[in-house]
C-alpha cells in the first residue's frame, strides 16, 4: 500500500492529465462517464451482446446515440465489435480486456450510487422544500 505522497508523486510523473484541455484522456474519460458510455459498458459488463439486445438493455438510448457511443469506446479501445459474415449479418459487442478493467471501476461507483439512493432522494426533497419554502 502506497501513502498519499507517494500516490501524489506518481501522478505528478504521469504523461496525461485529464484536467489539461488539449490531453487525449479527457474525451477518454467523457466517453467511459457520459450518461451512454457508462450504461453502455455497465450493460456489456454483463456479457456479450447483439445491437438491437443492447439497445433494448440500455433503456432510452436511440439507435444512433448506441451506435455513436460504440463506435468511440471502440476507438478507444474499450469495446470489441465482431462482425460476423452470416445472412443477415451479426454484429457482437464485448469489452475488451482494457474496458473490462475501467468497467470493473464504473461498476464500483454504479452500485455504490445505487446503494444510496435513499439518501440521494432525502436530499433532493429537502433542497425542495428548503426552495419552495423561499
Amino acid at each position: 500500500m502506497t501513502t498519499v505522497e507517494e500516490c501524489s508523486a506518481a501522478e505528478q510523473e504521469l504523461p496525461y492529465n485529464v484536467f489539461s484541455r488539449a490531453c487525449p484522456s479527457r474525451g477518454t474519460l467523457e466517453h467511459v462517464t457520459g450518461r451512454w458510455g457508462a450504461l453502455t459498458l455497465g450493460a456489456l459488463y454483463e456479457g456479450s451482446f447483439r445491437f438491437n439486445e443492447l439497445r433494448r438493455r440500455v433503456d432510452g438510448v436511440s439507435e444512433k446515440m448506441l451506435s455513436q457511443t460504440l463506435h468511440a469506446l471502440e476507438r478507444d479501445g474499450l469495446v470489441h465489435r465482431e462482425a460476423q459474415p452470416t445472412n443477415p449479418p451479426r454484429v457482437d459487442y464485448e469489452l475488451t480486456p482494457l474496458g473490462r478493467a475501467v468497467t470493473e471501476r464504473l461498476m464500483s461507483l454504479i452500485h455504490f450510487v445505487e446503494g444510496r439512493m435513499d439518501d440521494v432522494l432525502a436530499a433532493r426533497e429537502r433542497y425542495d422544500s428548503a426552495r419552495a419554502s423561499r
